[in-house]
């Protein structure tokens, strides 16, 4: 494993080689890559097996937001055929392959942008999201936080497996590029695009606290993917373990 310093080395690097790319729209960017999609997020297959392991047995009604073609899904058909399942994305192409592969389920697609999808009251026993919400700033996330634990019911689970940055200085490096790029090329703040600006485990576990997230579980993978289990609870509730 890469030593921090080493990591933010190739990080600067790689930012420097790619400093002239434009940032691409979420939706056309996942759509250009489909064919190779699910080869490239094999790197994570033991934490898509992790993910399914980590959701209660007693869930049967899920909200899967950024669910692309529903890799961390195979992994919880396979536990449970009988869930089911809700996937909202921006990509129509991935929700048609996600349905093409598994047409035999309880399975609702919608194409939209989750931020806006109406979660409802107390409607889903699990929300879950893998690798998506790290493309977002946090004053966004947090109420998208908000509105996912008022769409649980009462004991239900956010299970969020996703890039956490190693430190505060990787977090404010990629977001200082990410903004200065957006205002370079003049797009609006409701434009999404595809750009990594992940929070250190820290801010991402702060802004679940504030949402009213009791957190019951941080596990660290050797693919490189952070899973947090977030049990519905009320406001100003502490961390109350970690397992990494």
């Amino acid at each position: 494993m890469k030593s921090k310093e080493k990591y933010l080395q190739d990080l600067r690097q790689w930012l420097h080689d790619t400093s002239g790319s434009q940032l691409e729209e979420m939706s056309d960017f996942f759509s250009k890559r489909l064919d190779g999609y699910e080869e490239h997020m094999s790197v994570w297959e033991e934490s898509y097996k992790l993910f399914a392991e980590l959701l209660p047995f007693q869930c049967r009604k899920i909200l899967d937001l950024g669910c692309g073609t529903g890799l961390e899904l195979d992994h919880i058909w396979q536990k449970d055929p009988a869930i089911e399942v809700t996937g909202v994305d921006l990509c129509q192409s991935m929700l048609d392959k996600l349905s093409e592969k598994h047409s035999d389920r309880h399975l609702v697609t919608v194409c939209q942008d989750y931020f806006r999808y109406d979660i409802g009251c107390e409607k889903w026993d699990a929300i879950i999201s893998f690798e998506s919400l790290h493309h977002f700033l946090p004053e966004r996330k947090g109420k998208l936080y908000q509105k996912i634990h008022n769409g649980l019911k009462k004991g239900g689970v956010f299970l969020l497996g996703d890039y956490i940055a190693c430190c505060d200085e990787e977090e404010e490096l990629l977001r200082s590029v990410y903004l200065e790029k957006r205002k370079q090329s003049l797009i609006p703040d409701k434009n999404f695009v595809h750009f990594d600006i992940p929070l250190t485990l820290e801010h991402e576990s702060r802004l679940l606290q504030n949402a009213g997230f009791i957190i019951e579980k941080i596990l660290d993978n050797p693919d490189g993917a952070t899973i947090i289990t977030a049990k519905k609870g009320d406001k100003n509730y502490g961390l109350q373990s970690k397992n990494i």
